[in-house]
């Protein structure tokens, strides 16, 4: 009897230690698979590059041209069909169309996410692949269709669109987004705390906190692809 009660003490006291081992057994096949999966990230070749000589624009006027852009993802059937468009500097241009059209498609062309595979888009006269992309970027602000916000601060999240920003500047571009009414009515103001991917704020209100992110950075282009989707009229107009 003393060594059967002996045998169960025994394995009550390694049950713990050996049950430990096999939660950070399973735990660390979790982070090999997750660890797997980063580097396949890593590894994968960016579908665009700057040239070995980039042409770096200091400061963009903001011409852009779209000739005769032919553009279609794996499948190969073109998105995009011979598109030829024209935008001086200073001009506000919409592009209108059906769910697939290829708008957001154009966007994405615009930004250099993709290459056309023919045609050219020129950027001040310059074609879009001779640029360099960093200091292209740097001068264009983008609000997509889904807006992204950062667990933080609103004005934390602004502040994303030009990091040494001021008080002041933060203010005038929530002004002309038309956020700074419901910025202030919170009780913490622009400390309010958004929640991971803004869900303590509404769909419009997320939206021009991101508008007001873009403008801040005071872009030489600003696209806004469908960002007043959950705007009512009135706050659409004033924005």
């Amino acid at each position: 009897p003393g060594e059967l009660a002996a045998f169960f003490l025994y394995a009550l006291i390694m049950a713990g230690p050996i049950g430990t081992f096999v939660k950070i057994y399973t735990q660390l096949q979790e982070t090999l698979g997750a660890i797997r999966r980063v580097n396949e990230i890593l590894d994968t070749k960016p579908l665009v590059n700057s040239p070995e000589n980039p042409v770096k624009l200091t400061s963009l006027k903001g011409h852009v041209c779209f000739s005769e852009v032919i553009f279609g993802y794996e499948d190969g059937t073109p998105v995009l069909n011979n598109i030829s468009f024209d935008i001086h500097p200073g001009k506000t241009v919409a592009l209108i169309g059906p769910s697939g059209a290829g708008k957001s498609t154009t966007v994405q062309l615009l930004l250099r996410f993709f290459d056309p595979q023919s045609g050219e888009i020129q950027l001040d006269g310059h074609d879009l692949k001779s640029l360099d992309l960093e200091s292209y970027l740097s001068q264009v602000a983008l609000v997509p269709q889904e807006t992204l916000l950062f667990g933080g601060t609103i004005r934390e999240n602004i502040l994303y669109g030009k990091l040494d920003a001021t008080d002041t500047e933060i203010i005038e571009a929530s002004k002309s987004a038309n956020a700074h009414e419901f910025i202030v009515e919170f009780s913490n103001g622009y400390d309010t705390l958004v929640g991971e991917k803004g869900t303590k704020l509404s769909g419009g209100e997320r939206q021009r906190i991101a508008i007001a992110r873009a403008l801040l950075k005071n872009p030489k282009i600003l696209v806004l692809d469908e960002a007043t989707s959950a705007l009512d009229n009135q706050s659409e107009m004033l924005i």
